[in-house]
């Protein structure tokens, strides 16, 4: 049922022409060099330290590895990630 409702919505993502990560709550990441991390899209944090943070998105989780990681700002669906990112992954 979750599946066919969500085809419905990307098809009419794609008629409407809107981002399909506003209809579909799919993350959206924006990766500036090896400092900054923008996500939008997350359900909040599962685990956070200096060398790793663990966000809980609509599907799995993303996590992402470094040195000195900071979370400079968050609000409801979206997170500013500052340090030195080494790894990005996404588990679902």
């Amino acid at each position: 049922m979750e599946e066919k409702r969500e085809k419905i919505n990307q098809a009419i993502a794609d008629m409407l022409e809107i981002p399909r990560d506003l209809v579909l709550d799919i993350p959206r990441l924006t990766v500036i060099g090896q400092q900054e991390l923008y996500l939008e899209n997350h359900k909040g944090i599962i685990e956070y330290d200096l060398q790793r943070i663990r966000i809980s998105l609509a599907r799995g989780f993303l996590e992402v590895e470094g040195e000195g990681l900071e979370i400079k700002a968050i609000v409801p669906d979206e997170m500013i990630i500052y340090g030195q990112i080494r790894v990005i992954r996404y588990h679902e």
